[in-house]
């Protein structure tokens, strides 16, 4: 908890710094990009640790299954017996480790996309400063809406954050999918955001071209076929 209120003390205090540079706001990729590398970093060791346990598991269910295999039909009944508890602990963990490997891709896959989410604005920030079309006023409101996305944005790693420690402490599967969800659904609707706020100023500024070899420089520096 003290190490969330930290993270959101040193954002907070970005949030409120002056805007006088261009490069103002790099800060804040620095920030979410080293939050999201821990949290993958995370995740690809406890998902290396479980395929390792899976791997376990497995040769221990073929054993079982060798075993029965040798067995002759009237040793069967008996034996089976004596191994079913056995043989149904080997399946129900091998069923759950591979129910959090699910959970870790997914957990993977977020933070992934708020990762490209923070290239996509350092991308569009650094052509909007150097775009000659903007004035420096909607400059400053364009940095101001790109601030609140990134700043969602890590909210929703801290949230990754706190899927991926909960999955070493007691938390029901509901609840768990619940916040992955939550993550998923708030990193898609950030990304697009973002997408359609780039897209709306990369209009406006072909929008105030002077001429079409104008107009075909910005649409090339902007990616706009």
């Amino acid at each position: 908890m003290r190490k969330h209120i930290l993270f959101f003390t040193f954002i907070f205090a970005l949030i409120a710094t002056p805007i006088q540079e261009a490069h103002a706001a790099n800060p804040w990729a620095a920030v979410i990009k080293a939050a999201i590398k821990k949290v993958v970093k995370a995740v690809d060791l406890m998902i290396q640790r479980r395929q390792n346990k899976v791997i376990r598991l497995q040769n221990a269910q073929k054993a079982i299954e060798n075993t029965m295999a040798k067995l002759q039909l009237d040793e069967i009944t008996d034996w089976v017996k004596k191994q079913r508890d056995l043989y149904k602990k080997y399946y129900d963990e091998l069923k759950k480790v591979k129910a959090v490997i699910a959970y870790y891709f997914k957990i993977k896959q977020i933070a992934d996309k708020n990762s490209r989410l923070v290239d996509e604005y350092k991308r569009f920030w650094g052509l909007i400063s150097d775009d000659k079309h903007f004035t420096a006023q909607e400059r400053k409101y364009i940095f101001r809406v790109y601030v609140g996305i990134l700043e969602n944005s890590a909210k929703n790693v801290d949230l990754l954050k706190m899927v991926v420690e909960s999955l070493t402490m007691q938390m029901t599967d509901a609840k768990r999918l619940e916040l992955i969800e939550n993550a998923a659904n708030k990193t898609d609707q950030l990304y697009t955001d973002l997408t359609q706020f780039n897209q709306e100023n990369a209009m406006l500024s072909i929008s105030r071209a002077k001429n079409q070899h104008e107009v075909d420089v910005v649409k090339k520096l902007y990616g706009i076929n």
